[in-house]
């Protein structure tokens, strides 16, 4: 079998994580080792991130809706079921923005949910 020595793919292999871990601290941006440990541990953490991200945005979405409902007369849970009942099909990100930069929209919004939703007895 040939004999293989991997310069440049090992070069080159090295060469992206030490360029990745550039800014770390001491060592985890000098020595190989170090910067591969540290840039595995952050690409951990970006990728749980990028998920918590999504999670942070609905949920200031609901904040805001609920905000909005509030000011309306109305609960965000009600909002919500009488838009569902209504068959109006918005997600909470456009409730959100529409709640934010159109009040009079969303206040329109609100009357439907609470056409749409039965009396309580």
């Amino acid at each position: 079998m040939p004999r293989v020595k991997r310069g440049t793919k090992r070069r080159d292999k090295r060469k992206k994580i030490l360029e990745r871990a550039s800014g770390y601290f001491l060592t985890k941006s000098k020595l190989y080792q170090a910067a591969q440990e540290a840039v595995q541990r952050g690409l951990k953490f970006a990728f749980t991130g990028r998920k918590q991200k999504k999670r942070q945005y609905r949920s200031l979405w609901i904040v805001r809706i609920n905000a909005a409902a509030k000011l309306n007369g109305i609960s965000y849970s009600q909002f919500v079921h009488g838009l569902k009942l209504a068959g109006i099909e918005l997600d909470r990100k456009i409730l959100a923005d529409i709640a934010v930069h159109d009040p009079a929209g969303f206040a329109a919004l609100v009357v439907q949910a609470k056409a749409a939703v039965p009396a309580q007895a």
